[in-house]
């Protein structure tokens, strides 16, 4: 590059994670950081399936990075994880059914290091697949 002409920012290739410990640059890495202080032991393709579903739910797009990781890794784990859904499909409301898989989803979040979800804050978490 010739010595009088700066180099553009925008024509930097970004990684699409950061190795070197620098500080996140865009949405995805943002969301991946926290996620990773959120969930020490989650594994990557795990955590990948978390990050992809917090970046493509329209109600965690505003949502600050940490907020959108927890809630999308809570998400995931009770579908994923636990017998939710089908509770849903055999009639009982998301209250109950939240209820139900409690001990269950709380189980996978502490196999992931992740902090448990109290009981009275079991129906206040997003329900984002």
């Amino acid at each position: 590059m010739p010595a009088d002409r700066a180099e553009d920012p925008r024509e930097r290739r970004l990684p699409a994670a950061r190795q070197d410990g620098g500080a996140p640059r865009n949405r995805r890495e943002q969301v991946a950081a926290a996620l990773a202080r959120l969930a020490r032991r989650l594994p990557e393709f795990e955590a990948e399936a978390v990050v992809d579903s917090a970046l493509a739910s329209q109600g965690l797009r505003g949502a600050a990075p940490e907020t959108a990781a927890r809630l999308a890794l809570v998400a995931y784990a009770r579908h994923v994880f636990t017998d939710y859904d089908d509770l849903l499909a055999e009639g009982y409301d998301r209250d109950s059914a939240r209820h139900f898989v409690l001990d269950a989803l709380n189980a996978v979040l502490a196999g992931w290091g992740a902090a448990p979800i109290p009981e009275a804050e079991a129906s206040d978490e997003a329900d984002t697949p």
